[in-house]
């Protein structure tokens, strides 16, 4: 179990931070003392788990302490983003709360976010389980064909339904019970295709894989073009079913806290007290417990610096450990932090390529020239000199529609190199905190 706030120390928050301090600034990582002082005082006053806060000037609410962190100088561009990728109401049938959230919901903090990451409520009334899962069925579906491709968009994937036996996909084993990937050309079709563990041709259609739902989730590639902007936008469904008597029962078996959201309209606000009510009492606990496993997977199987520093930005807000908080929070201001919103861009930019000519080419090389000057302010050296190489060579590759292995290829490089230098950023600063460190040895440790 995780504690809620952190056990006595010695030394106070201020003598602590003072200590964080020379330890960034080693790092050539600089921290406003009196603006960390203002934040964990902030969140000492907001550090309880039930404190929602409502901000009716611009009209979002969430948990107090996300608020803190999300600033609304973008709100209109991601509520237009977010009527691409919501689920509609349908009154007396389906209500919905839809919320912003991973690296979007702290934009004062994370000065350069990756995707734009949506999440949403969705409470199904029906008579029965098994009906309210063939409503989400249909819902799910029609999102999908009606959102397919538009002139700034195209659907990527969807996430709907768990595997009920293991078959052979695409060359790859999927376990009973993991989750179903579907192409728009599935989606269409209402079907996928797959082989038994001995050889032989099975059809899974859309109908028989919801009514196991498991986890739901949509993805788009998106493009602003005022902006000249690029990027993934997802929408992570928790669909619940209200039956007769109002009792409230996760299609997924569990009902997700709200610790990590901003909710960008008010009139979401009574669907979401009422689903709130039902989140576990140890949901605190559970919520980090699942950030630490993630951790763990970044520190050993799929070593990732930098989605490890978000998630321990999040675990440490949680869990009363303010002081390395808030030095985490001066590190997603850094330029070098850029090269971590790089190498999802990159993947954004092989995406879009097969998009056709609904998305400008203009907008695609606007986008990778930003890449390469945020390159150029981040680094120096060969370095530089390697990946800029490496971005123009993508660059020209995009100028010329090329598609194929060697594009893959080139994209599928940079990605690696960009992230290989955004984890030595990230290791060298999370490593150079003792707490840190130690807090990461422990979980490898547990691990």
């Amino acid at each position: 179990m995780v504690n809620s706030t952190r056990k006595q120390q010695e030394a106070s928050p201020q003598e602590e931070l003072v200590r964080i301090i020379e330890s960034a600034r080693r790092m050539g990582v600089e921290i406003d003392e009196e603006e960390a002082l203002q934040w964990l005082a902030a969140m000492a006053v907001g550090h309880n788990t039930d404190a929602v806060e409502y901000d009716m000037r611009a009209g979002i609410f969430g948990h107090k302490i996300t608020l803190l962190d999300f600033s609304p100088a973008e709100l209109q561009y991601f509520r237009t983003v977010g009527r691409l990728v919501e689920i509609h109401d349908e009154p007396g049938v389906v209500e919905t709360a839809l919320s912003l959230s991973g690296s979007a919901a702290q934009s004062k903090v994370q000065t350069y976010p990756g995707d734009a990451d949506y999440f949403e409520r969705v409470n199904i009334l029906a008579p029965s389980r098994a009906e309210a899962c063939r409503i989400l069925a249909r819902v799910l579906r029609d999102k999908a064909l009606s959102t397919l491709k538009g002139p700034t968009y195209q659907l990527i994937q969807v996430r709907f339904g768990n595997y009920p036996y293991q078959v052979m996909r695409n060359g790859r084993t999927m376990k009973a019970g993991s989750s179903i990937g579907w192409t728009a050309e599935e989606i269409r079709a209402g079907y996928i295709e797959a082989k038994l563990p001995n050889g032989a041709p099975v059809v899974i259609t859309w109908d028989e894989a919801g009514q196991d739902p498991g986890w739901c989730k949509l993805d788009w590639i998106v493009a602003d073009p005022q902006r000249g902007r690029l990027a993934n936008a997802s929408n992570m469904l928790d669909v619940t079913w209200q039956a007769p008597d109002g009792s409230i029962t996760p299609l997924d078996g569990y009902l997700d806290p709200y610790f990590q959201e901003v909710y960008l309209e008010a009139n979401s606000i009574p669907i979401f007290a009422k689903l709130a009510k039902h989140v576990a009492a140890d949901a605190v606990d559970h919520y980090v417990e699942q950030l630490e496993n993630e951790v763990r997977k970044y520190l050993a199987e799929d070593v990732n610096y930098g989605k490890m520093a978000k998630r321990l930005y999040n675990i440490f807000r949680l869990n009363g450990r303010y002081v390395e908080a808030a030095y985490l929070r001066e590190l997603f201001d850094e330029p070098a932090a850029a090269l971590y919103q790089g190498w999802a861009l990159v993947r954004s930019l092989d995406e879009a390529l097969h998009m056709g000519q609904e998305l400008a080419l203009d907008n695609l090389l606007a986008q990778a020239d930003q890449l390469i000057v945020t390159v150029i302010d981040a680094l120096e050296g060969e370095e530089e000199q390697q990946v800029v190489k490496r971005l123009i060579a993508l660059r020209e590759a995009l100028a010329r529609r090329q598609t194929g292995q060697s594009f893959v290829e080139l994209a599928e490089t940079a990605r690696r190199e960009l992230i290989d230098i955004a984890n030595d950023y990230f290791r060298d600063r999370l490593l150079a905190v003792p707490s840190i460190q130690s807090y990461l040895e422990r979980l490898r440790d547990r691990n």
